[in-house]
Order: structure tokens, then sequence, then C-alpha cells
């Protein structure tokens, strides 16, 4: 009975010796990170392109990139004027033909033949939708530079890592060498 209750005590000291010992708490030392890190967020080029889509040069206005707007609007109102007006001209030689098809000859046309109406027809209905196409590309590449602004502002363009041409000359031939060092300062 002795033996049990002297087990019992030592095992009262060491478990009150345990608890307070992980009361206890030890100073920890944290090193802080020096490099100054730039919060990514995945969203801004999706952003971007959504503004582009919706108004274009929004996106462009939403990557402060104010000096692209004029271009963009420039690529697509002249597209769209040359699409517009190719497609007045269009209309017009193919009602003058339709009308001299009908017997009338009081066009403006009456300089031209037929032959020279179908023609012009058709020079002018390929200049309207090339100038569509032209419109539609250019909304897609304003999205797409949005897009990719908006991607490149987040690229991490830092001295630290860098790549340098070399010139070295060879200790063999001594000719000059050409080489690339990939570098990163820690």
């Amino acid at each position: 009975m002795n033996k049990l209750i002297s087990i019992g005590i030592l095992f009262f000291i060491l478990g009150n010796a345990t608890v307070f010992a992980q009361a206890k708490k030890e100073a920890v030392l944290v090193a802080k990170d020096t490099l100054k890190s730039n919060n990514i967020d995945p969203l801004t080029p999706a952003k971007a392109a959504f503004y582009s889509a919706i108004l274009p040069g929004l996106g462009q206005a939403y990557n402060k990139k104010y000096w692209k707007i004029p271009l963009v609007y420039g690529a697509i109102g002249t597209s769209l004027y040359f699409y517009l007006d190719s497609n007045k001209k269009y209309h017009q030689y193919r009602d003058a033909y339709k009308r001299r098809l009908e017997g009338y000859s009081d066009d403006n046309f009456t300089y031209l033949d037929n032959a020279r109406l179908i023609s012009g027809q058709k020079f002018y209905q390929r200049n309207r939708d090339l100038s569509a196409l032209f419109v539609v590309a250019f909304y897609a590449l304003n999205i797409i530079d949005a897009n990719v602004d908006a991607a490149l502002i987040q690229f991490n363009v830092d001295e630290n890592l860098s790549i340098r041409p070399i010139i070295y000359p060879n200790d063999v031939t001594f000719k000059t060498n050409v080489g690339l060092t990939l570098n990163y300062n820690f």
C-alpha cells in the first residue's frame, strides 16, 4: 500500500510539473520578411476585359492607360465610318441598278452601264463587309489589350531578377565570347 501511495504522489508531482510547464510560453523569435510582396489580384485581368466589353476604352481607363482610349475609339470609329459609307454607296448602286431594270432612267448613274453598276455594287459590298470585320476585330483587340495589360501590370519587374548579356574573353583562343547570365539577388 505504501508503494501505491508513493507512486500516486510521484504521478501527482510529475503531472503538475508538466501542466505548469505547458502553461509557460516561451518567446519565439520570428524573422521578418524584408521583401515587399505585391498583392496579386487574379481577377484584375477579367475585370478589365469585362469593362472593355461593356464599353470600349473602359478597360484601358481601369488600367489607368488613358492614352489608349483615343486609339481605341479612333480605330473603331474609322472602321465604323467606312462601313456606313460603303453601305450607303452599295445601296445607291443597287437601287440604281434595280430602277434601271424596272425601266426608270432618272437616276444619278446615267453615265454608267449595267456592268459598271454591278461591279460598283460588288466593290462597295466587299468594302462594307471588310469594314464590318475590322470593327469586330478592333473591338476584340480592345478587350484583349485591356486583359493583357491588366495581367502585365502585376508582373514582377524587379532589379533582383535580371538577365544581362556579358562579353568575356576566351582564355585559350583569346576571342570574345557572348553569353547571358540569369541573376537573382537575395
